[in-house]
């Protein structure tokens, strides 16, 4: 009875307390922001489309992935913003209707010499690849016991460089000579003197034992597996030579680069630092080696 008579007393205080007139400090309630008059009209009464915001005539943000896009830097101006009622990115009228991101079609001219330019590479290409141009050979029968070639090409390019004299050989060594003009050849001569315009070819099938030397294995030429390379000659009309810039100040360290970079793709790679025979030329051949290949 005690309890019960104190609670009450304790509820009524409570009730009783005045409430603060200015309310506390820091509330969660939302206060309602003050009016702000607004100075200019955000959307014109007078025009048609009423509810659709209006571009205002110095933004140009619209329009700036347009010219981003754009090999020209055609100026945009008021009238052509002013144009714009529809408040979405369009052409400038300055820019004309002949100007359009939409691809135009090739000219029927350009397109049949692209067909007959890849017509001509599919009837000269060997060995299944067009970057290999020749003429198929078939069985190239030897004089001597080892030479002779199964199924032989007539090189005559690679990768549109042509070669000094059209070169007999298997297709396992066209496409080594492939690879060697794709990744070093092309790449490490670039732009000097205009590029390689011609690959100067010293030797290729010939039924004949090693560097000529009587009693010597058969080379691997009388195999149709080798071809020797004395130089290459750049489109400015300097022409690069193993015998005259293997050791040259200026071309030396390329026409290493280039007999080192042969050795993978080929199996035997020899230059004039591995004997007499050589001191002229590249010899390129793709036999193989349990060990590996042989490149000096």
């Amino acid at each position: 009875m005690k309890k019960t008579i104190i609670g009450l007393a304790i509820a009524a205080s409570v009730l009783a307390a005045p409430v603060a007139a200015d309310g506390p400090k820091t509330s969660l309630r939302p206060v309602a922001r003050a009016a702000v008059e607004l100075t200019e009209p955000m959307i014109s009464t007078n025009s048609p489309a009423r509810l659709r915001p209006v571009l205002r005539p110095q933004d140009l943000a619209p329009l700036v992935w347009l010219r981003a896009a754009l090999p020209w830097k055609a100026p945009i101006t008021s009238d052509d913003l002013a144009a714009n009622t529809d408040g979405v990115a369009v052409y400038p009228a300055s820019m004309g209707r002949s100007r359009s991101l939409r691809p135009q079609m090739r000219p029927d001219v350009i397109v049949e010499k692209a067909l007959a330019r890849r017509r001509e590479l599919r009837r000269g290409m060997v060995c299944g690849d067009r970057g290999l141009q020749g003429d198929n050979v078939g069985y190239v029968p030897g004089k001597f016991d080892g030479c002779g070639i199964r199924d032989a090409v007539r090189l005559r390019s690679v990768e549109g460089i042509p070669l000094s004299q059209a070169a007999l050989m298997d297709c396992s060594t066209a496409q080594a000579l492939q690879t060697w003009v794709q990744r070093s050849l092309i790449p490490g001569v670039g732009n000097s003197g205009g590029g390689v315009s011609q690959i100067r070819v010293a030797a290729h099938y010939a039924c004949r034992p090693r560097n000529n030397q009587p009693g010597a294995k058969i080379s691997e030429h009388g195999r149709g597996r080798a071809i020797d390379i004395s130089g290459i000659r750049l489109r400015d009309g300097t022409t690069l030579t193993v015998l005259n810039d293997w050791a040259s100040r200026q071309y030396g360290k390329l026409m290493k680069r280039l007999h080192k970079q042969a050795c993978g793709p080929f199996g035997t790679v020899l230059g004039p630092e591995s004997d007499h025979f050589h001191k002229d030329h590249f010899h390129f051949d793709t036999a193989r080696y349990r060990s590996g290949a042989y490149c000096r």
